[in-house]
Parts: C-alpha cells; sequence; structure tokens
C-alpha cells in the first residue's frame, strides 16, 4: 500500500468505515475532548515518551473535568457528579491508563500489518466525554468507560530531517493566548482558526502572546530562545558587545503559570538541561529584547525540536485587529547561522531520550 493510504479512524477499538476515514483536523473538530498526539519511531517498534503522554492526557480530562466540563461533553449545561469528580488521582491515572490501552490493544495489531516496513506513524488519541451515558452515572468508577470513547487516528508520518534550511521554522506572533491552556483540548483547533486571516506567506507556525511582546508559545507548538546575557545579568551590556567570552546565555521559554500547554517535549527539554547544566529561565522570552536572541527552536511531538529562522511580529500590537496579514506591518528577526550550537546538542539529546523513554509497540500485541 501506499504511504499516503496509510490513514485509519478507530473508535472504542473498531474501525470506522474506511471510505470515510477524516483527516485529524477534522475528527477534533468534531469531537469535544481531552487528546494527545504521538508518533512512532525506530522504524515502527517504538511511541515516543508514550508514558509520559498518557499522565498528560490524564491531567487534561481531569483539569476539563473540573473546569471546563463543556470542552469534554459538549454541553453547555452537563452536571458533573461528585462521584466522577472525586475519584482519587491514583486511580484517577490507571482507569485512564486502562481505557486508552484498551483500544490501542486492538488498533496497532490492525495497522502495523497494513503499513509499508520501515514506515513510521503519527498517533492521535482523543478522549471525548458521553453527556447522556453522564447523566445515567450513579458513582460507580467501574462504569468509568462508558462515559468515555476512545478515538485513535493513525496516520503515516515522514520525520522531517534536522537542520535542513527547507526544514526551519519561520513563526508569526498573531494572537493571544489560550484559555484552560494547561489541558490539551480539542475544541482549540476549532477556536484557533481566526488567527489564519493574519498567518503571512511562508509561515508555517503562529505564536501567541497577551500584549504583543512577551511570547507566550505557538498554536502547535512550544517556543524556546537562547538568550545573551551579561555575566552581571546586564541585558543591555550583552546587546553591545561581541565577545562571547564576557557574555553567557540563558535559555528561555513561559512558564506554565503564564498559560501555555505544558507539553511532553517541552518537559523533556527542562530535564535535558538540568541534566546537561543549560541555564534555563521559565520567562516568557520578550521580543523588545530580540536583538539579544541567537537561537530559537519550537517543539513539539511530531517535529520534536524544529529550528528556527525567522520570527515575526506586529509593529503595533492593536494593528492585528486588521481583517489579513497584508494590512499589518511586520518587524522581523532573522537567525542567520540557525541552527546554533546549543540547538543541536539539545536535538542530539533529544534523539537519544527517544529511544530509551521509547514504549515498545509490541506491547500492545494482543
Amino acid at each position: 500500500m501506499t504511504s499516503s493510504s496509510c490513514t485509519f479512524l478507530f473508535k472504542n477499538g473498531l474501525i470506522t468505515n474506511l471510505a470515510e476515514n477524516p483527516s485529524v483536523t477534522t475528527l477534533l473538530e468534531t469531537h469535544q475532548g481531552a487528546y494527545t498526539t504521538s508518533r512512532t519511531h525506530n522504524g515502527g517498534s517504538l511511541l515516543l515518551f508514550w508514558e509520559r503522554h498518557m499522565n498528560r492526557l490524564s491531567n487534561s480530562l481531569r483539569i476539563l473535568l473540573n473546569s471546563n466540563p463543556e470542552l469534554l461533553f459538549n454541553s453547555e449545561t452537563c452536571r458533573v457528579p461528585v462521584s466522577l469528580v472525586s475519584i482519587k488521582p491514583t486511580m484517577w491515572d490507571s482507569l485512564v491508563q486502562s481505557l486508552v490501552s484498551d483500544s490501542m490493544s486492538k488498533v496497532l495489531p490492525f495497522v502495523l500489518k497494513q503499513r509499508r516496513s520501515g514506515e513510521e506513524l503519527a498517533i492521535t488519541c482523543l478522549v471525548s466525554g458521553d453527556v447522556d451515558s453522564l447523566e445515567e452515572l450513579e458513582g460507580d468508577a467501574e462504569i468509568f468507560s462508558t462515559i468515555f470513547d476512545v478515538y485513535v487516528h493513525v496516520g503515516s508520518y515522514v520525520p522531517p530531517l534536522f537542520g535542513i534550511h527547507e526544514n526551519a521554522a519561520r513563526l508569526a506572533v498573531v494572537g493571544r493566548g489560550r484559555r484552560t491552556a494547561n489541558a490539551k483540548y480539542s475544541d482549540w483547533v476549532r477556536q484557533r482558526k481566526h488567527l489564519e486571516k493574519l498567518r503571512p506567506p511562508y509561515v508555517n507556525e503562529l505564536l501567541l502572546s497577551n500584549n504583543g511582546d512577551r511570547i507566550l508559545e505557538g498554536c502547535l507548538t512550544n517556543l524556546f530562545v537562547v538568550c545573551r546575557k551579561d555575566v552581571n545579568g546586564d541585558y543591555q551590556k550583552a546587546s553591545q558587545r561581541d565577545s562571547e567570552s564576557i557574555v553567557s546565555i540563558e535559555l528561555q521559554t513561559a512558564p506554565v503559570r503564564d498559560g501555555v500547554l505544558p507539553g511532553v517535549l517541552r518537559q523533556v527539554i527542562l530535564d535535558i538541561c538540568s541534566r546537561n547544566k543549560i541555564p534555563v529561565r521559565e520567562i516568557a522570552p520578550s521580543w523588545s529584547e530580540r536583538e539579544m536572541w541567537s537561537e530559537a527552536f519550537i517543539t513539539n511531538s511530531l517535529r520534536l525540536l524544529q529550528h528556527v529562522e525567522l520570527i515575526q511580529a506586529a509593529s503595533s500590537w492593536e494593528s492585528l485587529e486588521a481583517q489579513i496579514w497584508t494590512d499589518v506591518k511586520w518587524e522581523e528577526k532573522l537567525f542567520e547561522h540557525a541552527p546554533g550550537r546549543i540547538t543541536v546538542l539539545i536535538e542530539k539529546e533529544i534523539m537519544e531520550m527517544s529511544t530509551i523513554e521509547g514504549y515498545p509497540v509490541a506491547l500492545f500485541n494482543d
């Protein structure tokens, strides 16, 4: 079979009509819920950071259940029983993992027989609430699975080669941060559509900011910036000096408390930096200090790490009220020597951890 034909959608472990398999975007626009996306590695033999993905999916479900159940059950008036929200965190994690694993054990053996040898797969798991079943819930955790449906979308994926100029990211700051940003939920796919009118040509990721200066994250990614600074912390002096011997660097990324998604790769990179003694400051990178940026990269679970070539931002934050991107005057930050030294080091570490923390696909076989 051809690479493009390897696309399947399953609901609770059962394959849908092959002629009607939607794209991932269509699936997420159609069903409310929490989701996560990972991919295989090493010729389809490993799932990347799967245990981290399951933890994040479980956390996202619990956050939505407690704060925004309408984003989980597609109902503005749904009432979540106390018995459901009072499930202990350890039991909750176990129930979510069991629910997803049950579907994955039916999905992956089927898909792996269909894929071409050595082909990698992108896998999205969406857990969506059934509001009708919710109303019938009487407090028994054993019927947890009756109120949630698990959708698994699988498609072929060709990982981009790191460091190739054609694979560099071009970014533009175009809109405000997400609500309920600490959970990964499907409704965000619909919410972000209004930002597309401001996407300049050749830009492949849109960045979010609440004030036009402090950059939070991308619509699909977390953002990291390598910033130069004087050894005494004087940014102004650092921007005026050429000798790297008197200038230190730090990696900057917005903290979760500012309203960004706690991405799986985001945490992987923080772990890598801690282990390699790379200075990190969890602060939203400031566009006004862009002259001190020496490198930048974005991360998510499909791309892993993608070095940045260019970032654009509006000269006036208010101008983003314009109808289309051509009505906005843009400023640019160009990274002429991308990928930089820190970016290359972190990418190498990610690839090593991909194998160390890879979850064997064979464990899902019946």
